[in-house]
């Protein structure tokens, strides 16, 4: 049988820049280790799958490795691709996902994302990860992810992995997030997930809903911009909403194609 498949760079006006995330419409669900096939063959961070319920559309995330809870890229891309490729009518859609009802408005290029807020508190790093890091951070804190605090955005920038030792722990399905308050926008960030196939994650949408209430609070504004600071480097414009965040950003078609399941 064939199917249709797109990928789709979020987080970015620019081809090669942002996110990349395959996309797979479907009419109804196919066994999770199809899925998980499926997405290892894709060799992108996130394949996203929807089934159209009409009312809601059912939204799921597969990495290479396993199901997500959350992705803010893979969203994004849906998003981009429901609206500029297959024609979807309205400017506001509505996800069913494992992290609950979930909204994109679409705003011109401009894909408003309501996700849920997860505000880190402080904690312990696990040795393993404070060793595999060339630089230390100054703050340490977690929510799904660890949360790691930098003096600068030099020092962001110039992190490097002892990925022997990094892989050595498993965060299931977490990751880690280094931050630091930005040069020319308010903060940027990085993310590494162990034992991925893909280190970094170039720009990491979920990974927000921890970094946008910890600088709302930081900072003391409600309104923040954010980089990514990876080598294919994203842009994300932020709102702290409480118990909700919007994270917002732009997308670039990459391509438009099939693939074939007997």
């Amino acid at each position: 049988m064939k199917y249709d498949l797109y990928q789709i760079d979020a987080f970015t006006d620019k081809t090669f820049g942002g996110n990349p995330a395959c996309v797979v419409p479907l009419d109804n669900w196919l066994d999770d280790d199809i899925l998980l096939k499926i997405t290892k063959e894709n060799a992108v961070a996130e394949t996203a799958f929807f089934v159209n319920k009409g009312d809601k559309i059912h939204l799921r995330w597969f990495t290479p490795e396993i199901e997500m809870d959350l992705c803010g890229h893979a969203t994004l891309a849906t998003a981009h691709c429901l609206k500029t490729i297959l024609n979807y009518e309205g400017d506001k859609i509505l996800f069913e996902t494992l992290s609950g009802d979930l909204t994109v408005v679409v705003d011109k290029d401009l894909y408003r994302m309501d996700f849920p807020s997860r505000m880190p508190t402080a904690d312990t790093l696990p040795k393993i990860i404070e060793d595999s890091l060339n630089i230390k951070p100054n703050e340490v804190l977690r929510s799904r992810d660890y949360v790691l605090v930098y003096d600068n955005e030099t020092d962001v920038r110039n992190i490097k992995i002892d990925r022997q030792l990094f892989d050595q722990i498993n965060l299931d399905p977490g990751g880690v997030i280094v931050t630091a308050k930005g040069d020319q926008c308010d903060f940027v960030s990085r993310f590494f997930t162990p034992q991925a196939s893909i280190l970094e994650d170039p720009v990491t949408g979920s990974a927000h809903c921890s970094l946008i209430p910890f600088w709302a609070d930081r900072l003391n504004k409600k309104e923040l911009s954010a980089l990514q600071v990876s080598d294919r480097l994203g842009t994300l414009f932020c709102e702290d909403k409480g118990e909700r965040v919007v994270i917002s950003g732009k997308a670039k078609t990459y391509s438009e194609g099939n693939f074939w399941i007997e």
